[in-house]
């Protein structure tokens, strides 16, 4: 998972925290400033915020902010990461980021195609 649909992700389960809260605001007003309050990125976040645990709508996110070259983007990767250390600092924050690393870096079940020499160690 990219590091802005991270920091939504984990905004999103902890929006009852001010900081948590000013944090999304400023991320979404980026967002919404670079690309349009109608456009796809800020209505996948949109459909995110809706229902914040289906992975499918994490996805469509990141795929969205990938389209959009959002994820190359000082100035939203910036409050992306500003984001994140808030929600760091909230109870279980810690342990979601470091889940969703696991989860990119290590994954479960995860498919991956190429050529080379592969191998996959558990």
């Amino acid at each position: 998972m990219d590091i802005i649909t991270a920091a939504i992700a984990g905004a999103l389960a902890n929006l009852g925290a001010a900081a948590v809260q000013k944090g999304y605001g400023k991320l979404k007003a980026v967002m919404q400033r670079k690309f349009g309050a109608d456009s796809d990125v800020v209505q996948a976040t949109e459909k995110l915020e809706q229902k914040p645990e289906a992975q499918g709508r994490k996805l469509m996110l990141q795929e969205e902010l990938v389209a959009a070259a959002a994820d190359k983007d000082a100035e939203l990767i910036k409050a992306a990461e500003e984001l994140l250390a808030e929600v760091k600092k909230q109870p279980g924050g810690e342990a979601f980021v470091q889940q969703v690393v696991n989860q990119q870096i290590t994954g479960d079940g995860n498919i991956f195609s190429g050529t080379g020499n592969v191998t996959v160690t558990k």
